[in-house]
């Protein structure tokens, strides 16, 4: 049994990528659609009641294309909205804050916990809750980083411009001796390099990308929704639409994957 159905994953503009490139590199058959909602990013600095209609309309659009799950690949919209989601959509739905709370209860030693986020992450103590839904004794310490996603969506990913407020940023973290910090945004992976040489090699640094695309491949392999071509070399194809921007969207993100990115087109949901 083979499903040629696509896996849908949406976020607030590129920090998404790391998420989709963990699946596409996980589940190389399957066919994935990509929505950049680049017309109103930043998420993290909305109210989460805004974000979840953000999050309504770009799964309904999702769903009308016939997508078989859709992964929330954005922090703030998965609190702000995954559960809902859940209760008002029949697709699968998957978010990014359990793998990357699980993945940090395991790897803490101290059991010192830092989040890194949006501010609407932060606000919602999502990630605090999921740590202690696994473990009540981990200390969360949890900080805001503003000034990350702005910098990150220009391009700007290493510097003096992006050293500035990272120092300041992760100061909190240092102090409260945590030993594991999870990088509560998926454009933070992306910084990943300033924010270990910053930390020091004894703190682990945990994004929850790889950790949501095994998450994933089991869903689908459990409702037997995998893709099984009949040909070993027929890789699945990746679609990417957005908001606003494509050619934009198209430089920065082929410089996330690596790759060049086509077929980018505005998408009608707002």
């Amino acid at each position: 049994m083979s499903d040629p159905r696509p896996i849908g994953v949406f976020d607030s503009g590129v920090g998404g990528l790391t998420v989709l490139a963990e699946v596409r590199d996980r589940l190389p058959f399957e066919h994935t659609i990509y929505f950049g909602d680049t017309a109103r990013v930043p998420y993290g600095v909305r109210d989460l009641s805004e974000v979840r209609g953000f999050a309504f309309e770009i799964i309904e659009y999702l769903t009308s294309l016939n997508v078989k799950l859709v992964v929330v690949a954005c922090n703030t919209a998965t609190a702000a909205a995954l559960k809902a989601s859940q209760e008002r959509f029949e697709v699968p739905i998957i978010g990014v804050i359990e793998p990357g709370a699980r993945a940090a209860v395991l790897d803490t030693r101290t059991r010192h916990v830092g989040v890194l986020a949006t501010e609407g992450t932060v606000k919602s103590r999502a990630y605090a809750r999921a740590v202690h839904y696994l473990d009540a004794g981990i200390e969360v310490c949890e900080q805001a980083a503003p000034a990350f996603v702005p910098l990150i969506e220009k391009g700007i990913v290493e510097g003096p411009e992006l050293e500035a407020p990272a120092r300041e940023y992760l100061g909190t973290f240092k102090e409260r001796g945590v030993d594991a910090v999870i990088l509560g945004c998926t454009h933070y992976p992306l910084i990943s390099a300033t924010i270990n040489r910053l930390l020091g090699p004894e703190v682990r640094l945990i994004s929850s990308a790889g950790q949501t695309a095994l998450e994933v491949g089991r869903i689908l392999s459990r409702r037997g929704y995998l893709r099984r071509p009949k040909h070993a070399e027929d890789f699945g194809r990746s679609t990417f639409v957005c908001s606003a921007d494509p050619e934009e969207f198209a430089a920065l993100g082929g410089r996330f994957l690596d790759e060049k990115i086509q077929a980018v087109a505005p998408a009608a949901v707002l």
